[in-house]
């Protein structure tokens, strides 16, 4: 994907796009977060999906999850980014996973009663709703010894809920530009990494991933 970067920021500067391609979220360096996430790629790096997500002996998990619910936001970030030149207001004029599973955007607060909207303007709606919570240092403190809030787990599950929606978005609507930047591989391996993830702390409830459980389930079907 380095290869492509250079591309993505040419083809969503200056246009709707470039608000959708968020800013890459940092983990501060030297923060134990930092080392969490250090552990997380050298051990997908094994490439042993399933043992990459169980939780460090001795590690908190929700510091386990925040850690691994940044990088996804920042993968999904950047692989939407590859594809915004082919999402638009024309040809995803709803937020749809295939025909069966249309997305209405509400966040609770700014917007409260769901609306019909758009694919490009769902995600972005969405990216910059859960760019918000990981920026909320009272929701996601990156500081050693300031705890978690009790509500943590559930808006963890919020996040990645939604997330969730992205990648069924483009595995259903572009994979075939995807195919054709030759991205396919690239997101594969993060999808799995992302469904193993939510699997082994039963993060996304079943019915939430039906619009990709035959993938879902190839995929997993591969590790037994």
């Amino acid at each position: 994907l380095r290869g492509l970067t250079g591309n993505v920021f040419f083809l969503v500067s200056g246009s709707r796009s470039s608000k959708t391609f968020k800013p890459k979220k940092n983990i501060p360096e030297g923060s134990h977060q930092y080392e969490l996430l250090k552990h997380a790629e050298a051990t997908l790096g094994s490439g042993n999906l399933r043992q990459a997500v169980m939780l460090p002996e001795g590690e908190d998990l929700n510091e386990w999850i925040a850690v691994n619910t940044v990088d996804f936001f920042n993968q999904i970030n950047m692989l939407y980014g590859t594809i915004t030149e082919f999402c638009t207001e024309a040809s995803c004029p709803v937020m749809s996973a295939g025909p069966r599973y249309e997305y209405h955007w509400a966040d609770g607060t700014n917007i409260k009663k769901p609306i019909k909207c758009s694919a490009p303007k769902y995600i972005d709606y969405l990216m910059t709703w859960v760019q918000d919570q990981l920026d909320d240092e009272t929701l996601f403190p990156s500081k050693i010894g300031v705890p978690f809030p009790k509500n943590f787990m559930s808006v963890a599950k919020t996040i990645l809920k939604r997330l969730f929606r992205v990648y069924a978005h483009i595995y259903h609507q572009h994979f075939d530009s995807v195919m054709r930047l030759q991205e396919e591989a690239h997101l594969n391996t993060s999808f799995k990494h992302f469904i193993f993830f939510v699997q082994e702390f039963n993060l996304i409830d079943r019915r939430e991933l039906a619009p990709l459980q035959e993938l879902i389930e190839k995929l997993g079907s591969k590790d037994r």
